[in-house]
């Protein structure tokens, strides 16, 4: 029975299901090397099929990898940049710091003028030596956040976040430094909690 005569007594395949071997062949264009078509046969040494190259993927693997490259290089170099910035900021402020406070009295006379307060410190001798502390853990936690932050540079590891914490902590630690001669003159606190009080 030929394939015209087959086709008249069954109904028309709609996806391929009745097709012959060939005719699949043929709608796909990819001929089947172990099987000769003309007897119909499976042939004992069929060509080896062709491989597809694999050149194209690496090409663009390669380009997608040279892509995110540049993208670290870049995102490096911000960091770095901020990094940098934030540092000589903290520097330029530890700098103009340390001389006001080392002269407390002219400190705490600035503070008084700005809060409105009319006071004075009853041991300027004594506070000092607090304002002396302060300038020190200022100036001492400025080089261990640029030592820090350079260590993390060199490792390749973002380090715009440490500026900014040790600034956090060292200005913090510091100004309670500050705080302590004010709280602990009795002059001082008792016009505090005056001002305070209403």
């Amino acid at each position: 029975m030929t394939a015209p005569e087959q086709s008249g007594s069954r109904p028309r395949p709609q996806f391929g299901e009745y097709a012959t071997p060939e005719e699949q062949r043929r709608r796909i264009r990819q001929p089947d090397a172990t099987w000769d078509l003309d007897s119909g046969r499976h042939t004992a040494s069929a060509p080896p099929a062709p491989t597809p190259s694999a050149a194209p993927a690496p090409a663009a693997s390669a380009g997608e990898d040279s892509i995110d490259a540049d993208l670290k290089r870049r995102r490096r170099f911000a960091d770095r940049v901020i990094t940098v910035g934030l540092l000589v900021y903290g520097l330029f402020n530890v700098l103009t710091s340390i001389p006001l406070f080392t002269d407390y009295s002219a400190y705490a006379d600035t503070l008084f003028e700005m809060t409105g307060l009319e006071a004075t410190l009853g041991d300027p001798d004594g506070a000092r030596m607090w304002g002396l502390a302060a300038a020190i853990v200022l100036g001492l936690g400025w080089l261990a956040t640029a030592l820090l932050s350079w260590a993390n540079l060199r490792r390749g590891r973002i380090s715009w976040w440490i500026p900014l914490v040790g600034a956090l902590v060292f200005s913090f630690a510091s100004g309670l430094l500050l705080t302590v001669p004010l709280f602990s003159d009795p002059a001082v606190w008792d016009l505090l909690v005056q001002n305070a009080g209403g």
